[in-house]
């Protein structure tokens, strides 16, 4: 799935630069690293990458700031590294567009996971792709079970990672409400032990949730006509949300 993929690996950290290039090299990828922004600027105009591995804190520009820059003109996908347990850092990259993160220390094998986990999401078709069987379809959209993957019409409709496992739990309980304490546990966020009643209030205040409420604005700006208004993705006061097929 991932051979001869090419990664861009932007870090001002040149142990760990080198580590991930060399790591990812020996897993079959082809690597071109940058020190910061500007040169992994520099090397986007020439290449065409399949993936970004960017680092959030560096000199200069942000990581944060290049990947809010890169998602107004470009759909590459956007790894994003982050000190562990910032969960503020892991909101904003999902808010800017990032299309997953990883926690610093990491294990280079869990970094190559995530990349081919995002690269066959993201993997180019030839053609139009019609949906198969073990799919929920509302309005001109239809959700793939099994490879997690949304179309509208014949067209893939891109997600990131929390994005297509919230989706994924949602679709297989169609028409169900599902609590946030189970969505922030099941897609592998630490979801805090709040009431069922309290969790739309407590959501502002813990972590968990909130990444939860980041990736419900962003599936409903992708998929709702009015993301104010959703007539799919739906609220459920006191629980957490509901997907509402056809």
């Amino acid at each position: 799935m991932s051979a001869h993929a090419h990664i861009l690996v932007v870090d001002d950290d040149k142990r760990l630069r080198e580590l991930i290039a060399r790591y990812l090299g020996e897993q079959g990828f082809r690597v071109t690293v940058a020190v910061d922004a500007a040169e992994a600027r520099a090397k986007l105009k020439s290449i065409a990458f399949d993936l970004i591995v960017l680092d959030i804190m560096m000199p200069g520009e942000s990581g944060l700031d290049l990947t809010r820059a890169l998602r107004a003109e470009d759909a590459v996908p956007i790894l994003l590294l982050t000190a562990m347990g910032e969960v503020q850092d892991r909101i904003a990259g999902l808010e800017t567009g990032a299309d997953d993160y990883l926690g610093k220390p990491f294990e280079p094998k869990e970094l190559v996971l995530r990349i081919n986990a995002i690269l066959k999401r993201a993997k180019p078709r030839a053609g139009v792709v019609v949906p198969v069987a073990g799919t929920v379809k509302f309005g001109s959209y239809a959700f793939e079970l099994e490879r997690r993957r949304l179309y509208k019409g014949g067209d893939i409709v891109h997600l990131t990672e929390g994005e297509s496992e919230l989706l994924l739990l949602l679709a297989r309980r169609a028409g169900q409400p599902v609590s946030r304490d189970e969505l922030s546990s099941r897609t592998g966020s630490d979801g805090d032990e709040a009431q069922a009643e309290n969790a739309e209030a407590s959501a502002a205040d813990t972590g968990a949730s909130r990444l939860i409420d980041v990736q419900m604005t962003r599936l409903r700006r992708k998929i709702e006509d009015d993301p104010r208004f959703p007539r799919y993705l739906q609220t459920v006061r006191g629980i957490g949300y509901v997907l509402r097929p056809d």
